[in-house]
């Protein structure tokens, strides 16, 4: 494994919203690879890549910003050892977030963009931050691939096949994968930069998989290396194997499929406000935005008045 990128990813501090040394880093890295390859950069500052051409194309995505929260001092250092990676500052003895989430994503994404002869990549910037850069995606970029690959998830063994109530990917596709077989099975997860791009109407299938960080959003957080290996080949797998279109739809065409589920929640706690649905269901429901809760809570509260009179006045 080329750990000497791992950690030069690590040293370079990329919080959301200042994201500049990553993508110049990037935007060097990519440039002296051979090969075919273009990069181009939309008004967000997200970037997007393509090697080579074809009639489609493999797809992965990753996010290139870390949590604000947690800082890098100037003599930050990443520390390997046989089994781990982590962050480290020697002259405060203290240990530092090395922003393996999501990281590890972007060593993924690099090692396959070097490997393969034909291969479309997407970097985002603030996923941190509720998925400002995806949400701001050039979506032609995504519309001959066959599938979508965003390694952003903790552990070793997820794959993360749904969002809240939102499936991410169509039948066919998961037993393609065969993720049992490469030690992965499905789970559901959180909000990230696919959903979004199920959102935006991506139409293909996607997924998001374990790439072996742990600990996220700490200055405890480490990297696996084991764990990170076992990702990249799962990865690879899927590139190599799964050689079609994989389309899915879902239910991301309708903002309000949620509606019902939301109703359930009033009717178990009606004092809930739109602002309360929004701060504690927004992983859930991330298609919704703060006018829809005020909607569904008014249409809720309008609904239930009404049966309230009418049980009462029969």
């Amino acid at each position: 494994m080329n750990t000497q990128l791992l950690k030069k990813l690590y040293s370079i501090h990329s919080p959301s919203g200042k994201e500049q040394d990553m993508i110049r880093f990037l935007r060097s890295y990519i440039g002296a690879l051979p090969g075919d390859i273009s990069v181009s950069q939309d008004r967000y500052g997200n970037l997007y890549v393509i090697k080579g051409t074809g009639k489609n194309y493999p797809c992965l995505v990753s996010h290139i910003d870390q949590v604000a929260h947690c800082h890098h001092s100037k003599d930050f250092k990443a520390i390997e050892t046989k089994d781990i990676i982590f962050g480290y500052s020697p002259g405060k003895r203290r240990f530092e977030n090395p922003g393996a989430d999501d990281k590890n994503g972007i060593f993924i994404c690099l090692e396959c963009l070097k490997k393969y002869d034909t291969i479309k990549i997407a970097f985002f910037r603030e996923e941190e931050t509720g998925c400002a850069g995806s949400s701001n995606a050039y979506m032609p970029f995504f519309n001959d691939v066959r599938f979508v690959i965003q390694p952003d998830r903790k552990g070793n063994s997820d794959l993360i096949t749904s969002i809240g109530f939102s499936e991410l990917c169509s039948d066919e596709f998961i037993e393609a994968v065969k993720p049992e077989e490469w030690g992965y099975k499905e789970n559901n997860g959180l909000l990230t930069d696919v959903m979004v791009l199920k959102w935006n109407g991506l139409d293909v299938s996607c997924v998001n998989l374990s790439c072996g960080y742990y600990n996220a959003h700490s200055d405890q957080e480490i990297t696996v290396k084991k764990d990170l290996m076992k990702g990249l080949l799962f990865v690879e797998h899927i590139i190599e194997d799964c050689t079609a279109a994989y389309p899915h739809t879902g239910i991301f065409n309708d903002r309000y499929e949620c509606e019902d589920e939301i109703h359930d929640i009033l009717r178990q706690d009606p004092t809930l406000t739109p602002e309360d649905l929004q701060y504690m269901y927004a992983t859930n429901f991330p298609h919704l935005k703060p006018e829809d809760y005020e909607r569904i809570c008014e249409d809720y509260r309008t609904l239930w008045a009404g049966n309230e009179q009418d049980r009462e006045h029969p």
